[in-house]
């Protein structure tokens, strides 16, 4: 659920039909704000999104934000991600973390927001923070977004070079991303300020109750590994280790293991929801996800990886099949410098 985005038909029209009920909602939210000064938030909220626009590679109908980089960034994925925002909303009971905020946060820092959802959301929900949202590429962000939430495109496998320290760092669904999760933490230690919090958050791969039954799903999980493994990403928890996460002077303070349900099964009416929402993002990430990983590394035929991607939708979609993903939090913290 993690990755990937847009195979197209009436999936991808009910995941405009939810961005469009999600930006309806944000824009209510807005307007029961009693913010009477609209302009000069447009006039911020315009000076807030910088960076470089670079060229988009086009490849086998997605576009990426560069030759490397095995996800899309083109406007089915973007619409997939607010979905996943949504997801989450659900699983947390409308908590944008698990680390514990302070009202007073000053400065946050978002690694690859994506849609810039998160962002946004805290944004608002802390209008006297600054948050500090960073991509490799540039979406296309909202008309208006909060004044206090400024997007830049930067790379986060570089030196960081934020001047002052942040009070959170959030990074959520980028397993993949990187072959150096070391550098990340390293940076994120060096800039934290002491007693700052950082919060990383990755999916593992699709999974249902009797592995046996899904034949295709197997076969794509063990080449989408094999493919990751290949490019040096292996997609995995091995980065949320915690030797791994304090091995850069980091403390972890809690890790937690949640489920995403892909679909309706759940007695649960919150979880059902969760489920509905999840399946949907699930089944838009088969293909943008396998798609450039399978036909680079493992030089597939793009027709053959979106074969395999229908047959995997069969083996999920199956009322028995019970399809989850496992969704792991981690919690760590710059220790003060007493402690």
């Amino acid at each position: 659920m993690s990755q990937g985005g847009g195979t197209g038909g009436p999936r991808a029209a009910l995941l405009v039909a939810l961005n469009e009920e999600e930006t309806a909602l944000q824009e209510s939210r807005r307007d029961d704000s009693g913010d009477s000064n609209s302009s000069a938030r447009s006039q911020a909220s315009t000076k807030s999104i910088s960076g470089t626009i670079f060229e988009p590679y086009i490849e086998n109908g997605r576009q990426y934000a560069n030759a490397d980089y095995y996800m899309p960034n083109d406007d089915a994925e973007e619409t997939r991600l607010s979905v996943v925002h949504q997801s989450f909303l659900l699983l947390l009971q409308d908590q944008l973390t698990m680390a514990r905020i302070p009202d007073d946060i000053k400065r946050v820092l978002d690694i690859g927001t994506g849609s810039g959802d998160w962002a946004i959301a805290m944004g608002e929900r802390y209008p006297n923070a600054e948050i500090v949202a960073t991509d490799i590429s540039s979406y296309q962000q909202p008309p208006t977004v909060p004044p206090n939430v400024f997007f830049q495109i930067d790379d986060a496998r570089e030196e960081w070079t934020y001047a002052s320290p942040f009070d959170l760092i959030h990074i959520r669904c980028l397993n993949g991303a990187f072959s150096n999760w070391t550098h990340i933490y390293s940076e994120a230690f060096r800039h934290l300020r002491p007693g700052g919090i950082v919060e990383i958050v990755d999916m593992g791969l699709i999974k249902v109750v009797e592995p046996s039954r899904a034949s295709y799903l197997s076969i794509y999980n063990g080449v989408l590994q094999s493919a990751t493994e290949k490019a040096g990403i292996a997609v995995s928890f091995e980065h949320l280790r915690k030797s791994v996460v304090e091995a850069s002077g980091l403390s972890v303070l809690k890790t937690t293991m949640l489920e995403f349900p892909l679909g309706n099964y759940p007695q649960d009416s919150r979880l059902k929801m969760v489920g509905r929402m999840a399946l949907i993002a699930a089944l838009e990430g088969l293909e943008s996800t396998a798609l450039r990983l399978l036909t680079k590394e493992l030089l597939w035929e793009p027709d053959n990886v979106k074969e395999l991607c229908s047959k995997v939708v069969q083996d999920i979609t199956r009322p028995a099949a019970r399809a989850s993903v496992p969704c792991q939090f981690l919690v760590a913290r710059k220790l003060l410098e007493l402690e």
